[in-house]
């Protein structure tokens, strides 16, 4: 493999070429002179230097979306022949929505590393927007997200079914009540998740029925975890919708409590994203482990 490539794609990446000299072990010249050759190289600028600032060029945006090929490249062949040795091994790159990669994925994790130790897993935490952007940026090979947004240049596969919930602390007043309806609902201090979240999607989607819009809602606060409105909501008397998956351990501890809303089951699926048409092995082998676990349909 080319070292400047490897120079070239760790600077466009930190836009910096003192992270990038800190991160690849070698001294800002030696950075410097790299990239200076690449760009004699193929005659044209890929960098733009505006004092201690950088940005990419469009001939530097062109070479990093080769270059990520490139890399995508010699991971498939490292891991390909190190199966023909039985050693199977590289590295995998994961993006998990905020509830997956909290309360999901995890024992999956596990259980593939007792399978396979010598695969790396580097796993990705954001809202589904951004795990969604992840992938088709190339910065990792699968995503399981709480939403979809039909992107045409992604593949989504349901993975695992769940349930949206109506919670408040177990000491909440609201709990005595049979039913919760649809004047209670704009009666109540809701916290949500940020925009960009799988989750608040789905609620909105869900209220539609209800002629209820978010903005009719009274949004105490938007947070940005599930760990955050939990943590919140037994120190207040606000309630939120939050992943069934996610409260387990509050439930048994009668730290929280569901409220259950006539005529409303809000019920979505977790998906497996790829990039169309994009497979390799590593990540095949990690979707089967998954599919085998949850009898995932492929």
């Amino acid at each position: 493999m080319d070292f400047r490539l490897k120079v070239f794609y760790t600077v466009a990446n930190r836009l910096s070429f003192t992270k990038a000299a800190t991160e690849l072990f070698i001294t800002q010249p030696a950075i410097s002179k790299h990239i200076q050759e690449l760009e004699e190289q193929y005659k044209i600028k890929l960098f733009d230097r505006n004092g201690s600032k950088i940005a990419l060029t469009p001939a530097g945006e062109v070479l990093l979306k080769h270059t990520k090929n490139i890399f995508e490249l010699y991971r498939e062949i490292d891991f390909d022949m190190s199966t023909l040795i039985n050693q199977r091994s590289g590295l995998l790159r994961l993006g998990a929505s905020t509830t997956i990669s909290q309360y999901i994925i995890p024992p999956l994790l596990a259980r593939f590393h007792q399978k396979l130790q010598d695969v790396k897993v580097s796993l990705l935490n954001g809202n589904t927007e951004q795990i969604e952007n992840a992938l088709l940026n190339q910065e990792i090979e699968i995503g399981i997200v709480e939403g979809q947004s039909k992107n045409k240049s992604i593949k989504y596969t349901e993975f695992l079914k769940d349930e949206l919930v109506l919670v408040c602390k177990s000491s909440n007043p609201l709990v005595s009540l049979d039913e919760v309806n649809q004047e209670d609902l704009k009666r109540m201090h809701f916290l949500m998740r940020e925009q960009g979240s799988g989750t608040l999607e789905v609620i909105e989607h869900a209220l539609k029925p209800f002629e209820i819009k978010l903005s009719e809602l009274q949004i105490e606060m938007q947070l940005g975890s599930t760990e955050s409105i939990k943590s919140y909501l037994i120190n207040s008397d606000c309630v939120a919708f939050i992943s069934i998956h996610a409260i387990k351990k509050e439930l048994q501890n009668n730290e929280l409590a569901i409220l259950d809303i006539k005529d409303l089951v809000i019920e979505r699926y977790f998906y497996v994203i790829t990039l169309q048409g994009k497979t390799d092995s590593l990540s095949d082998l990690f979707i089967q482990n998954i599919s085998n676990h949850y009898n995932l349909k492929l």
